[in-house]
């Protein structure tokens, strides 16, 4: 693949994540409005489908992760792709016009299995960069995906003034615009010199990871996944509630907060990385960011000022390189012909996550601001600055066995 072929295919990626992204995030302002419409009920009984639609998504991307990456590496990243944005396209299609609940939560077992886009580009990424330009380029992904994030609620805020349903359009015709482009300029970049037989005893999160697992460092640093992915998820599934009950805050500036957050990512995982890696090294990098997690977490917890939490939450931002700067090591350590099952298992890593955190997140909130408990809204962060600590336990216990 030459140089010009190989940029152009890089900026495709990136955008591919960046309208998954949004598409993703269109609908989360309307969803409460569309549960309530084809199930009635209140809002709260709204909330309540929702967490079921979210742990179905979980469920799917874990279960079927490593067998769409392994997949990709038996029938290439191209067809994978393309095939994932024509289903979410159709999907969109559908959610703009279902009339059931049931047909919602079919939906989300679709849209959990056929969201391997993410998995299946970061393999693609590993294909077409150097070892040395892994990290940075997956810090990249992580920008684009996290800048679409943060746009999609805001445009979808606005489209949901007009109808509930006009986001779900609007988000099927990205996709749509999006398969077009990959049709026309995607390259492939399984060559049959990399191309792995697809094994189905391999293709499930329980047989990849017994196959990757043999690989050196890989258990350890897959275990750091999970544990970083549980602390992170505390923004996401306690923040409005933490903020309303320690600062009083409303929706706009939970609001306002969450987009500076979004937009400081994307500017760590996307430039700033890019300048630590190289001036400390991938296992520096990560000593760094657990200690800057580890006190911010920390800082958290016990913050009642609100105008330093909303100072801080950019600058929290700093620890989001952890993400890109394992997904690189453990990239340089596998195989080309395992690079999608690897991506694929990092996904169901991350869903492991994302199923139990919230539950454990919500409970320690919940406990922590009962009548007859200490008032601490600010417990999971504190719960998720221990997990930092095991975070630097487990990877400093993984230099001292082997070389990083």
């Amino acid at each position: 693949m030459d140089q010009k072929t190989r940029r152009r295919a890089f900026l495709f990626i990136l955008i591919t994540l960046f309208l998954d992204a949004m598409g993703i995030a269109l609908i989360i302002p309307v969803m409460p409005d569309l549960i309530q419409s084809v199930n009635g009920g209140t809002l709260g009984n709204a909330a309540i489908w929702g967490g079921i639609f979210t742990t179905s998504f979980a469920v799917m991307q874990f279960l079927f992760g490593p067998t769409i990456g392994a997949l990709s590496d038996r029938f290439g990243r191209r067809p994978v792709l393309l095939l994932s944005l024509a289903v979410m396209a159709l999907n969109y299609a559908v959610l703009s016009t279902a009339q059931t609940i049931w047909l919602l939560l079919i939906i989300q077992f679709v849209n959990g299995i056929a969201s391997a886009t993410q998995a299946t580009a970061t393999a693609f990424i590993a294909d077409i960069s150097k070892p040395e330009e892994k990290s940075q380029n997956f810090g990249l992904v992580g920008a684009a995906f996290g800048v679409g994030f943060v746009l999609g609620p805001v445009i979808g805020g606005l489209l949901g003034d007009v109808s509930p349903r006009a986001p779900f359009i609007a988000a099927g015709l990205l996709a749509t615009a999006n398969l077009i482009l990959g049709t026309l300029i995607l390259p492939e970049t399984v060559t049959d010199a990399i191309r792995r037989p697809f094994e189905a005893r391999r293709a499930n999160p329980f047989g990849a990871f017994k196959a990757i697992s043999k690989l050196p460092d890989l258990t350890r640093l897959l275990t750091i996944v999970v544990l970083y992915e549980f602390a992170f998820i505390a923004y996401p599934a306690i923040w409005a509630y933490f903020t309303r009950a320690r600062f009083d805050w409303d929706a706009g500036l939970v609001g306002l907060s969450l987009g500076a957050f979004g937009i400081a990512m994307a500017i760590m995982q996307g430039f700033v990385i890019r300048w630590i890696i190289p001036k400390m090294g991938e296992a520096g990098a990560l000593v760094f960011a657990f200690s800057f997690n580890l006190m911010v977490f920390t800082m958290l917890a016990f913050l009642t000022n609100g105008t330093l939490a909303l100072i801080l939450t950019p600058l929290s931002a700093v620890g989001a390189i952890v993400t890109p700067t394992l997904q690189g090591m453990m990239s340089k350590r596998v195989p080309d012909n395992q690079q999608g099952e690897l991506q694929g298992l990092i996904a169901s890593a991350r869903s492991i996550a994302l199923i139990f955190s919230p539950l454990v997140m919500t409970q320690v909130f919940w406990l922590f601001t009962s009548p007859g408990m200490p008032f601490l809204p600010g417990a999971p962060f504190l719960l998720s600055a221990t997990i930092m600590v095991a975070c630097l336990l487990v990877f400093t216990g993984r230099r001292r066995h082997t070389a990083t």
